[in-house]
């Protein structure tokens, strides 16, 4: 199975290609000198070392991220080798769900492949369209409601990207969907679930309104679109800083941005359904 479109794999990288991960168990670790706290909603106490400032991420940089009595995890940057040591309170499914759900994204971030959006992705029409809103703003919901019916899942949490051909990509997180919320749970096996990576169609960022309203989708430009996507980057840590604000800078540039007015009805899921698929179709605003 790949994750964030990479293979982690208990077989030798010698054996495997560059796209592959290594993953194994060790037993001893020693606390480096830099240090960031991270916050979190999981109600654990987390942090990232490493051997070298964060201020100027290096090759064979050495990095750890802890979840305090779950698990440790450890890497040196571009090694593509992940070391874990098992805390007291770890077990298989909770360091499953560190290394998916943050770990990896995280390293992927300092190693600079990806740019991460908190978003919800599905694919319409063959081709990957984002969801963004604030929080509670109903990206999940609407994830949720694309799958069932029939749409392919890309991501319902996190989505990586980069730029490729003066194009934005989106990369397949993990085949797993969480419909509803539960701390430290990866959510429900998926199958129908994207293979590769392909430029983004659009981004609709969901403005919630009124449950009489009407829906409209506009498109937005300037500073707009640009605090938009500010506020939804997933992994906003103080690293490479000038490399991630071009990374946020090209997006802005490259792929189309639309508010999408959401009436707070779930009987009306069905009506943005059908506009946003429409929309896709013809492609103009409405």
């Amino acid at each position: 199975m790949k994750i964030f479109d990479f293979k982690v794999s208990s077989t030798r990288l010698d054996t495997l290609d560059k796209n592959c991960y290594s993953f194994f168990e060790q037993k001893n670790y020693s606390n480096l000198p830099y240090k960031l706290t991270l916050n979190n909603n999981q109600l654990r106490k987390i942090q990232i070392q490493s051997d070298k400032s964060f201020n100027s991420i290096q090759k064979n940089q050495i990095l750890s991220f802890i979840v305090e009595d779950v698990v440790t995890f450890v890497s040196k940057i571009d090694s593509n080798e992940i070391f874990f040591i098992k805390g007291k309170l770890g077990n298989d499914t909770l360091i499953k769900y560190w290394l998916y759900h943050t770990f990896f994204p995280i390293l992927l971030t300092f190693e600079s492949r990806y740019y991460f959006l908190h978003a919800g992705a599905v694919e319409i029409e063959n081709t990957p369209v984002l969801f963004i809103a604030d929080a509670f703003g109903g990206k999940s919901t609407m994830t949720d409601f694309f799958m069932k019916k029939g749409h392919t899942m890309i991501s319902d949490d996190k989505v990586g990207t980069y730029e490729k051909d003066n194009m934005i990509l989106s990369v397949p997180s993990y085949p797993y969907h969480r419909p509803y919320r539960k701390m430290e749970d990866l959510g429900l096996f998926v199958e129908n679930f994207a293979k590769d990576s392909k430029p983004i169609n659009c981004i609709f960022n969901l403005v919630k309104s009124d449950e009489n309203s009407d829906i409209f989708i506009n498109k937005i430009s300037g500073i707009e679109k640009f605090k938009a996507l500010k506020y939804a980057t997933d992994i906003d840590l103080p690293i490479n800083q000038k490399q991630r604000f071009q990374s946020l800078t090209n997006i802005a540039n490259k792929v189309d941005i639309y508010d999408i007015t959401i009436p707070w009805d779930l009987n009306r899921l069905e009506e943005v359904y059908q506009t946003i698929v429409e929309f896709i179709k013809n492609k103009k605003v409405i």
